[in-house]
């Protein structure tokens, strides 16, 4: 969006007139913020917090000012919250996130759930009118913040949180055990990684390995794009924490409401249907061969699998094979150590999964997410159809089916690797529709694997 030069004509105007640059720079965007947030279409009317998420970072750099730093323990309270904001800060003191917009499906919530940060979306506050206050009460799980909790409701408050504990604790017993249904059938549970420094905390044999590195975080918020040494570190590290056990890497997921500068196309029109994941990989070649490359000589160190995001055509994924083919040719050629990993694709387009049969994948997992959110024709990011985002939907329920039912019969391996695949309500239809690989956020593995063995609360 920095590139688009209509967005500071403004500003620059202001600047020739005098108008200290901080100034000119925040009066500019704020005109434009309030231009989109007024906006008739639901979906601009999402993309303000982007811009005003533009105008703070780069006010931070004209007046050398590092973003504030909120408390331990703080919960965050705002109209919404971009995933840069939210990967910027350091949860491993605890805190939440209070919303008055959002969207329980968003990627900041998805990245919420994933460090099991409670947050709540969609609260009927007026901002303006909130107080500094020392304590309050965040309830993620009900969806409930109270900004002035008296001595009972905190006292329930804390009740409420005991039980959740002895729940917790319930679950706990099923970490380190395999996941097996109730009859006694083995389902794979596998973990999401959004940056490396989640599995510091964590040990290896509560999973059956990694069944998705989101590799976005290697080009967010950098002043460059990371070169292939940097890349090759990252997915090494991660290949050696699972120890023996697959690792299924996907390829940059940018576009959408994941932008990377230099990178994403400024302003299209509907960027969950413009040039993201493969399609943009595939107009950004060189980018897409160092990927290639540094994955390769990674798979040399454990099993790695390279997953394709957004596929829409087979020949997105010809194209894609044929890249790889060609960068491993070219490792081999210069003595450095490599594997040809295997090549699958997430079926997330219904188009995909609708003919599964003509993507000739080595493997396929299922996106949920985006899935839904394309059968359901409901944005992901935007509140007010959050209700009709629901993986629950007999139409997305029957493309997983579909997609699980063709990889049994071809002998091809199926996961899914969605928000879908840690919810207790959606773990028994995933099972049901044929789902026996589960990949979710590490927070949400004990309660899974008993949901999977049939745990009921006692």
């Amino acid at each position: 969006m920095l590139g688009d030069d209509a967005l500071a004509e403004a500003a620059f105007a202001e600047i020739e007139e005098g108008t200290p640059v901080d100034k000119a720079w925040v009066a500019a965007l704020d005109g434009q913020v309030a231009d989109y947030a007024a906006a008739e279409d639901e979906y601009f009317r999402a993309r303000a917090s982007d811009l005003a998420d533009i105008r703070e970072r780069v006010l931070d750099h004209l007046t050398g000012a590092e973003r504030t730093r909120p408390p331990a323990g703080a919960i965050l309270l705002a109209e919404d919250m971009p995933p840069s904001r939210f990967l910027s800060l350091d949860w491993s003191a605890g805190g939440g996130i209070a919303l008055t917009g959002g969207s329980p499906t968003s990627h900041v919530a998805m990245l919420a759930r994933a460090r099991g940060v409670p947050m709540v979306v969609g609260l009927d506050l007026d901002l303006a009118q909130v107080q500094p206050i020392d304590a309050a009460l965040l309830d993620g799980e009900g969806g409930r913040l109270n900004l002035s909790p008296t001595a009972a409701a905190t006292e329930a408050f804390n009740g409420e949180r005991r039980e959740a504990a002895v729940l917790a604790g319930q679950w706990a017993k099923y970490l380190m055990k395999p996941a097996v249904t109730a009859n006694g059938e083995r389902v794979l549970t596998q973990i999401n990684v959004a940056e490396p420094a989640e599995l510091d905390r964590l040990d290896p044999e509560i999973c059956d390995g990694i069944g998705l590195v989101r590799t976005e975080f290697l080009f967010h918020d950098q002043s460059e794009l990371p070169d292939e040494e940097q890349q090759f570190g990252v997915y090494r590290r991660i290949v050696a924490w699972a120890a023996g056990r697959p690792v299924t890497i996907r390829t940059l997921d940018a576009g959408g409401d994941k932008p990377i500068a230099g990178l994403s196309m400024a302003q299209e029109s509907n960027p969950f249907l413009g040039l993201r994941g493969i399609r943009l990989s595939l107009v950004h070649k060189q980018v897409f061969r160092l990927q290639l490359r540094a994955l390769a000589r990674a798979a040399a160190v454990g099993p790695l699998k390279i997953m394709l995001p957004m596929v829409t055509i087979p020949s997105e994924i010809t194209e894609a094979a044929t890249l790889l083919a060609e960068e491993v040719a070219s490792l081999q050629t210069a003595g450095i150590a490599c594997r040809l990993p295997a090549l699958g694709i997430m079926v997330e387009v219904p188009a995909a999964a609708l003919a599964v049969d003509r993507y000739d994948a080595a493997f396929y997992s299922i996106g949920s997410n985006d899935l839904t959110q394309y059968v359901t024709a409901s944005a992901r990011d935007i509140a007010s159809v959050a209700n009709l985002n629901d993986t629950s939907n007999p139409a997305v329920l029957m493309l997983i089916e579909r997609v699980a039912r063709f990889g049994r019969e071809s002998g091809r391996e199926v996961s899914l690797c969605g928000d879908a695949g840690g919810d207790p309500r959606l773990i028994p239809l995933l099972l049901q529709a044929g789902v026996r690989n589960l990949s979710m956020a590490p927070t949400m593995l004990a309660r899974a694997k008993a949901i999977i063995a049939g745990w009921q609360p006692a």
